[in-house]
């Protein structure tokens, strides 16, 4: 058991001029490390590059996503509402439908070119399709790149690692895509990815 006589002991033995210099040098010994170790870590914490997202970029290239062109089939999609196999549409949109088209499981019968004179609207009958809005299958041979890629009438392109503008003609669109008439060429890479005129780029997927 530890009593207070011994506690004094101790002190009175601790309390000599040996002892007091063993715990001084013990006391700068210790005080050398924690300044050394100190600035040890703050020039580690130094050596480390912090990454920036911004200066990665500049020196790597932005990651993009891309789509190399080529021409294919499509179908883009035009809605078409329907009542008793009926639809009414405006003499602008008259020249996209034609009879055999697709509309899911059903089709277009008839298009009709004369206005109709209780509407002021031409006619076009189906076969076999829900009342509703639904939407007719255009298939066309062409470049299809997402609506998302397309800026005005101009799409980026990938050349020699950097993001250039190109103007294109759009032939044709719907919600999720376009086809482009003229502008772009077999070979040619589409830029997905959200990019400015002359940024480096480096290609993240096909």
């Amino acid at each position: 058991m530890i009593t207070i006589e011994k506690i004094e002991q101790t002190l009175k033995n601790l309390n000599t001029p040996k002892n007091k210099k063993i715990i001084y040098r013990t006391l700068v010994v210790l005080a050398v490390l924690i300044v050394g170790y100190r600035f040890y870590s703050v020039e580690r914490e130094n050596s480390f590059k912090v990454f920036n997202i911004i200066r990665n970029n500049m020196e790597n290239g932005t990651p993009v996503e891309i789509l190399k062109m080529e021409k294919t089939n499509g179908v883009l999609l035009e809605p078409l509402t329907i009542k008793n196999n009926r639809a009414y549409v405006s003499g602008s949109r008259i020249s996209v439908f034609k009879p055999g088209q697709k509309i899911g499981n059903c089709k277009i019968v008839s298009v009709s070119h004369n206005i109709d004179l209780d509407t002021g609207m031409h006619v076009i009958k189906t076969s076999g399709c829900q009342n509703g809005l639904q939407y007719v299958e255009k298939e066309k041979n062409g470049f299809y790149v997402p609506v998302s890629a397309i800026h005005g009438n101009a799409v980026y392109v990938e050349n020699n690692g950097v993001a250039q503008i190109r103007e294109t003609v759009i032939e044709d669109r719907d919600a999720q895509n376009a086809l482009i008439k003229s502008g772009i060429a077999d070979g040619d890479v589409v830029i997905l990815s959200n990019v400015t005129e002359n940024e480096k780029i480096k290609i993240t997927s096909k």
